[in-house]
């Protein structure tokens, strides 16, 4: 599976949000984004994806670093891009909370396992 996450910054902060309970890594924290559906480019999907989870309109810039995780029954690439900016005010729609933190923070957050991988390359 191919999925897609969007490093958002405001002010300094970095976003991430906790997965709703009953979900694949209920309770862990991961940088916004999903699934690429068919038809669609990374970037596309990523746009999309902000949209349907936080209700903001996002301008996607580079892609930052890739990741990987197999267990569980799943296995997927990760492909994080860098948000360039976003319009609106990101809502609680598929997670149970988001928090701006200071990127040396991230790390200190139980993380999805692909999200810690990136947490590792872009937050040291």
């Amino acid at each position: 599976m191919r999925v897609t996450a969007g490093i958002l910054e405001q002010n300094g902060l970095v976003l991430i949000a906790r997965r709703k309970p009953g979900k694949h890594m209920a309770g862990k924290w991961e940088f916004p984004g999903g699934k690429i559906e068919k038809g669609e480019s990374p970037e596309q999907s990523l746009a999309r994806e902000l949209r349907e989870e936080l209700d903001v309109r996002a301008r996607i810039g580079e892609l930052l670093c890739c990741a990987s995780y197999e267990g569980e029954g799943i296995s997927l690439e990760l492909m994080v891009y860098r948000v360039e900016g976003f319009e609106g005010i990101p809502l609680l729609r598929e997670h149970q909370e988001i928090r701006w933190v200071e990127p040396r923070e991230v790390r200190s957050y139980d993380l999805a396992d692909s999200d810690r991988q990136v947490a590792e390359k872009l937050f040291r």
